[in-house]
């Protein structure tokens, strides 16, 4: 690693298992299947830009972003890219194609230099015929990320903008809920990307995230937004909510 804790000339995914590890998925399962996933992961370095696959593309596997970032997006009828999620390490993707075997529903585009383990179809395929009860372990995987879309639906029902905008910020820290023993200070999104997410305004979501800074919750920047009080922020985004984000991720998980 570099002095900022970047992978630099990494090359094989055991590098990276120490990091996977500290995911909740991939350290929840069995050490057999963590060590048939690492075995036939293939490391692949994205420049800025670099797409993965597009909606509409044939199934090609699974996917953990080891560094960096993955936009997964779509294009609305006006030709505006929509910004549905960033996918951040060590969080993993592509499963849906793997259960239904049809088109990918989306795009995912590397968001800056980044790092992503790609477990083809095929090895994929021949793990999961010599192990089935691996099914399982992949049905968690899904079954936590529609947990996160429902709570979204929800929320987008019942709160206020105030508090889905904190709940997105607590989201992207705490990796959606990924990470189980670690946080992030930093949310590598800009306000029109939040504001696309969350479908208001940037002016919208620039005047609550000073609202947040005035606060001293949040320190905002050109690129990134910089959380100075963790339990502020978490406060903030849980004073509105049906239950409490935490508690709801971890009961979709192993």
């Amino acid at each position: 690693m570099d002095r900022a804790g970047k992978i630099v000339h990494a090359r094989n995914a055991k590098d990276f298992e120490a990091l996977l590890r500290a995911g909740r998925w991939f350290g929840g399962l069995p050490a057999e299947f963590q060590r048939d996933l690492l075995g036939a992961g293939v490391v692949r370095n994205l420049r800025k830009g670099e797409w993965l696959f597009s909606r509409g593309d044939v199934p090609s596997g699974l996917y953990a972003v080891l560094d960096g970032g993955i936009r997964i997006t779509a294009t609305a009828p006006s030709g505006k890219e929509v910004l549905l999620a960033l996918v951040e390490p060590p969080m993993w993707f592509g499963e849906i194609a793997v259960f239904d075997g049809l088109p990918r529903t989306h795009d995912a585009v590397a968001a800056e230099k980044s790092v992503a383990l790609h477990v083809p179809a095929s090895d994929l395929d021949g793990i999961l015929a010599r192990e089935p009860r691996y099914w399982r372990d992949l049905g968690l995987l899904i079954a936590s990320k529609l947990r996160l879309t429902f709570l979204a639906m929800e929320d987008s029902a019942v709160l206020p903008i105030a508090d889905r905008l904190a709940r997105r910020l607590l989201m992207s820290v705490e990796r959606y809920g990924e990470w189980h023993d670690r946080t992030s200070r930093v949310v590598d999104l800009r306000q029109q990307q939040l504001a696309t997410m969350l479908s208001t305004s940037r002016q919208t979501v620039n005047q609550l995230l000073k609202d947040l800074e005035g606060q001293g919750i949040v320190r905002l920047s050109y690129r990134h937004i910089e959380i100075l009080d963790l339990d502020g922020l978490r406060r903030v985004a849980l004073s509105g909510a049906p239950a409490p984000l935490s508690r709801a991720v971890k009961k979709g998980s192993r």
